[in-house]
């Protein structure tokens, strides 16, 4: 399993959601290896082992919301450069100015369409480089 998702870009799907997360991992892993978490903590903890490419990341999240994460996120040297993608249900203007300046590089609102959400993905990940992940790291976040 691990040959075949060699030259995949690695995606942490984060979303308290447990259908919002099936549905990503679902429409995603054509094309890229999807670690999913339920919390911003079980990403940071996800972190702590493997630097994805990009970070998909839900803002209403009980216990740590997206703005906080993401926060934390760029406070620290390992994970400042992820790209974050916020995947959210808030459409107000002022939520997305506020992802933004926080240092998300996209906002997308759900529900999404696929296609519309691999060329998000695909335009951001061109701009930024995406880091190689260890197969000894990737095993036991694969679900074979």
């Amino acid at each position: 399993m691990l040959n075949k998702q060699k030259n995949k870009a690695v995606i942490i799907l984060v979303d308290d959601s447990p259908i919002n997360l099936l549905i990503g991992q679902n429409v995603l892993s054509e094309q890229y290896i999807v670690i999913t978490a339920g919390s911003a903590e079980k990403m940071f903890q996800v972190l702590d082992n493997i630097i994805p490419a990009m970070i998909l990341l839900d803002i209403e999240m009980p216990e740590m919301d997206g703005y906080i994460a993401i926060k934390n996120l760029k406070s620290k040297p390992q994970t400042r450069d992820i790209p974050v993608i916020f995947l959210t249900a808030l459409t107000e203007t002022s939520d997305k100015e506020k992802g933004l300046s926080l240092g998300a590089v996209d906002y997308i609102n759900k529900p999404y369409k696929p296609e519309f959400l691999y060329k998000h993905i695909g335009a951001c990940l061109k701009r930024y480089k995406a880091p190689s992940v260890p197969d000894s790291k990737m095993k036991k976040f694969l679900i074979a």
